[in-house]
């Protein structure tokens, strides 16, 4: 934020500033468990267990963080349900949907290229060995 601009006004990060905040909403939003939890919730809501069913490889810990970064930045809804016995339901914002749709695009763009990604990591390893 420059020095005109107040907090009324809406603000443009600035990913390249060391202290922007932006950089931490990229970590949210692109880490491992950040990209997954997003497309996951793009197919609707899952209580806690099912979503970490869904996500294979997941942490209770790492999952509970990594909903509650989201849920920081507006990007997941967390909602009580109070039914006995009572349980949690996590889904996607407005706002989080639109970020999802941006990660799902990286990540089929990944699943559709991993072929490619593959080979060349496989040119790279022969590479070193000759080396």
């Amino acid at each position: 934020m420059n020095n005109t601009e107040t907090l009324d006004q809406p603000q443009r990060g600035e990913l390249f500033a060391v202290a922007c905040p932006s950089r931490q909403v990229l970590q949210n939003v692109t880490s491992r468990w950040g990209v997954l939890v997003l497309v996951a919730l793009m197919s609707g809501t899952y209580r806690f267990s099912d979503l970490r069913r869904k996500i294979g490889g997941v942490s209770e810990k790492m999952l509970a963080q990594t909903l509650q970064a989201l849920e920081a930045d507006g990007f997941v809804l967390r909602t009580a349900r109070p039914v006995v016995p009572p349980y949690v339901e996590y889904s996607l914002t407005h706002m989080g949907q639109e970020v999802a749709r941006e990660v799902e695009s990286l990540a089929d763009w990944i699943e559709g290229n991993l072929y490619r990604i593959m080979a060349q990591r496989q040119a790279r390893e022969s590479e070193l060995q000759a080396a």
